[in-house]
């Protein structure tokens, strides 16, 4: 495929590049939607192919599930991505997906987080991760 570039950055970018992230886009030849990748130093030297390629294939089937008006598309996009949620073109995946009980299950998994490795490791983590400030 190619690289694809946006001409304004998502929410989810946003969001990535506070972690110090960067993010690249990749259309593959007849794909629906570009595949993200966000990474630390340089994406395509750091990684081998095998696993680019173990991504790709892993990133093509979160994305119909997580987001099927988008990923999940019956058609090839055109020359000129413009993603919609009111595109009414996708196949459904019969995945009940709740968004309420996905929140609800981050909320509860950042409680054990910080219960049981945040706050018992303060000290060790700190030190750690003074290692990657920029």
């Amino acid at each position: 495929g190619f690289e694809y570039e946006g001409n304004k950055s998502s929410l989810t970018e946003e969001y990535f590049d506070k972690m110090g992230l960067k993010a690249r886009y990749f259309m593959p030849p007849n794909s629906v939607a570009p595949l993200a990748f966000y990474f630390f130093s340089d994406l395509l030297s750091d990684y081998t192919n095998l696993e680019l390629i173990s991504t790709i294939s892993t990133m093509e089937t979160f994305q119909k599930i997580y987001r099927p008006e988008i990923y999940n598309a019956n058609a090839v996009a055109g020359l000129c991505y413009n993603p919609s949620l009111h595109n009414q073109d996708h196949s459904l995946t019969n995945i009940a997906y709740d968004r309420e009980e996905r929140t609800s299950l981050g909320i509860e998994q950042g409680k054990f987080a910080e219960e049981h490795f945040i706050k018992p490791y303060k000290n060790i983590l700190e030190q750690w991760s003074a290692n990657f400030t920029i």
